[in-house]
């Protein structure tokens, strides 16, 4: 097993258990330490005192953990950025009300706004001529991104 797996391994149930997710651990290397990197998230976007609380609980576990040996080490805790793909359905039930932009695995492009979604699908609302509700199925899905909007208004659009 990979440090990257065994350290996934370590810190999921921890992280899971004070509500966070674990999204994506990585292992560089410069000079004669590691980077540590670790993109956590929540239900809801984290704030700055919520990835404090992930830092200090992953810090505790890998400082005691054997697997990490006598190499020195820099921590990095970080939240998904908006250009993160959307892969799972909590990734989406995050992002209700959200705009994104799906390509299809026929080519086609979607972009629209998140009005629900399900563990297998999403419903939004369409953006062209007419706006028309659909439902996309993820498995219909090869890469969707949140769209970033400057001039939005308000959280209940």
């Amino acid at each position: 097993m990979s440090l990257v797996q065994t350290i996934q391994e370590a810190l999921t149930p921890a992280l899971e258990s004070a509500g966070f997710f674990l999204e994506e651990v990585q292992v560089t290397s410069a000079g004669n330490r590691r980077i540590v990197t670790c993109i956590v998230d929540g239900e809801k976007g984290l704030n700055l005192d919520e990835v404090t609380s992930a830092s200090r609980e992953i810090a505790a576990l890998l400082e005691e953990a054997p697997f990490m040996g006598e190499t020195a080490f820099t921590l990095e805790v970080t939240s998904p950025g908006v250009d993160r793909p959307l892969t799972l359905p909590r990734h989406w039930k995050k992002n209700v009300t959200r705009l994104v932009r799906i390509v299809l695995l026929n080519g086609e492009v979607v972009t629209g706004r998140i009005t629900g979604s399900a563990d297998s699908s999403v419903n939004l609302v369409a953006e062209g001529k007419v706006a028309k509700e659909i439902n996309v199925q993820f498995n219909d899905i090869k890469r969707a991104v949140v769209e970033i909007e400057f001039n939005r208004k308000g959280d209940d659009l």
